[in-house]
């Protein structure tokens, strides 16, 4: 089992930045990799980032890309989610996953970020 703990979320004017925090209970070398998601209102839970632990490979959606910056910190079993040049669309929960190989996953409870003057 992994359990995973969100946080960082918060409300931020448009142009402002947050980082995201998602605690590990297990070493990130022993997962595959981790996500972070997010669900706004009314629509569909869609992928952000992605980044392999081991090798630290990242991707991203086209719509954070170049805003957006995932990383992870082994020795605190942590990943991070730098939002920068956040927008009003940017509102939403942000979910943190990670998967074990083949098909294992888990989710963390989310934590709400809102971008709005």
């Amino acid at each position: 089992q992994v359990q995973l703990v969100e946080s960082g979320g918060g409300l931020v004017q448009p142009g402002g930045s947050l980082k995201l925090s998602c605690a590990a209970s297990v070493s990130i070398f022993s997962i595959s990799s981790m996500d972070w998601y997010r669900q706004a209102p009314g629509k569909e839970r869609e992928l952000v980032a992605t980044i392999i632990p081991r090798g630290g490979n990242t991707n991203y959606a086209d719509s954070v890309k170049d805003r957006f910056t995932i990383s992870r910190d082994n020795a605190k079993n942590t990943v991070y989610l730098q939002m920068n040049s956040l927008k009003p669309e940017d509102t939403a929960v942000y979910y943190c996953r990670a998967r074990r190989l083949p098909s294992n996953y888990y989710w963390g409870q989310g934590t709400q970020v809102t971008v709005s003057s």
